[in-house]
């Protein structure tokens, strides 16, 4: 087996085991968020981003195997930044705790999260998502889905997703108001 067959083994599988173990983590956490009384918003455009992650797959896969696979010129540079994006991830994750979902689910009366990478980032997890999705194709030089899923990626956050968590957090902060 080659360096590049290794690797994109290797990433196919790490991206499933991730994948999977993810959506058990945020649906723990959902059990969990509903059960202190969350409320789920935006849960209409849910469905875009599986489909745009499944899609991701199926291309940066599908174009990598068009391939060869082969490495990139510079594949080591993306592997880091891949390496780098997860790091920020699972800090991100780490520092939500149970608030960490794939949903945006809004428990009234909790403060915002501003430690860890929050800090620093509005949306740490968002941008390590991105890294990502533009990270792991270009391994591969797999521009073509990279610069796809990327466009597509940006659409729905800043079109779609993060006008929906700030109504989210301006719901719950009115409705906190509201009780008191």
């Amino acid at each position: 087996m080659t360096l590049a067959q290794s690797i994109f083994a290797g990433l196919v599988a790490v991206v499933l085991i991730q994948r999977v173990a993810e959506l058990r983590l945020a649906k723990r956490n959902e059990s969990w968020a509903r059960a202190q009384g969350a409320r789920e918003l935006g849960a209409g455009h849910y469905p875009l981003f599986f489909l745009l992650h499944g899609a991701w797959g199926i291309g940066w896969i599908s174009e990598a195997l068009l391939g060869g696979p082969t490495l990139a010129p510079m594949w080591w540079l993306w592997l880091a930044g891949f390496v780098l994006a997860e790091a920020l991830r699972y800090w991100a994750i780490a520092t939500l705790g149970q608030r960490w979902n794939t949903r945006i689910l809004v428990i009234d009366g909790l403060p915002a999260i501003r430690s860890g990478p929050y800090r620093f980032v509005a949306h740490p997890n968002y941008l390590a998502v991105a890294l990502e999705l533009v990270c792991i194709p270009m391994i591969f030089d797999a521009w073509i889905t990279a610069a796809i899923a990327s466009v597509l990626n940006a659409a729905l956050l800043l079109g779609i997703r993060i006008p929906a968590e700030q109504r989210a957090v301006a719901a719950a902060s009115q409705a906190v108001r509201e009780r008191d």
